[in-house]
């Protein structure tokens, strides 16, 4: 695997679950590494204490909280970022008729706009390089969809569309962009999972087990790194063949 120790790297949602691991795993292999909080500051602490990230605050999808943590990343990191990676996310289940319009706005205010208003903050800097990496953060249920999960299903399928058109774009100025689309990953959003429900997911999954945060992780390392420097605008889904298409 590639070394990223010349990489300045963004996290979006860096300080839990998914994120957190991102975050842990790029600093492992040598990279410069900025995250993004939000709703969870002492986990954010912990976090850039244990592994020498740099914890940012900010509402992603805050126009205003954009432009301040960009400024600071770069400060942070040395110089431009030049490797993103667009994970904050939140979700929401139940019936597409109890969803309130403040909650469909929010989820995808944070869901796609966040990954927008961080894209268009930090492309330029990559355009003058020639140099790029970016990797969305999708689910399976942005490419099958998933009952009771109809605005998060929906949010995330348009990042996945935004990721292969933003791939077409940027690809002449040397940037890739990709997505990865986990499966079911044993993170703290599980937590309202009862045991029946969890050995169900277990058992609809060819490999017989629920993902882990640290499989999502190597992923995302693999599509920024340089043996993938010739995929972009590709889903590739850790999701233990839950999903097969």
């Amino acid at each position: 695997m590639t070394q990223f120790t010349n990489r300045r790297v963004l996290v979006t949602g860096g300080s839990r679950g998914i994120g957190a691991e991102i975050v842990r795993h790029l600093r492992r292999l040598g990279a410069s590494v900025a995250f993004t909080y939000f709703g969870s500051p002492e986990k954010a602490r912990s976090l850039a204490d244990e592994c020498g990230a740099f914890a940012l605050y900010g509402d992603v999808s805050s126009d205003a909280d954009t432009d301040r943590v960009a400024e600071e990343a770069k400060a942070c990191l040395g110089g431009p970022v030049d490797t993103l990676v667009l994970n904050a996310g939140i979700s929401t289940s139940g019936l597409l008729t109890d969803l309130s319009l403040d909650e469909w706005n929010r989820l995808f205010a944070v869901n796609v706009t966040g990954a927008f208003l961080y894209a268009k903050k930090m492309i330029p800097d990559m355009v003058r390089a020639k140099f790029g990496r970016i990797v969305t953060v999708s689910s399976i249920w942005g490419m099958v969809g998933a009952s009771c999960e109809v605005a998060y299903s929906a949010s995330k399928a348009a990042l996945l569309g935004f990721t292969k058109a933003l791939a077409k774009e940027l690809g002449p100025s040397g940037i890739t962009v990709n997505a990865v689309a986990p499966g079911v990953i044993d993170t703290d959003m599980m937590a309202g999972y009862g045991e029946e429900d969890r050995r169900s997911l277990v058992d609809q999954t060819p490999l017989c087990r629920l993902g882990s945060p640290s499989d999502v992780a190597a992923a995302v390392s693999y599509l920024l790194s340089d043996e993938a420097s010739f995929l972009t605008g590709q889903v590739l889904s850790p999701g233990g063949g839950i999903v097969i298409v």
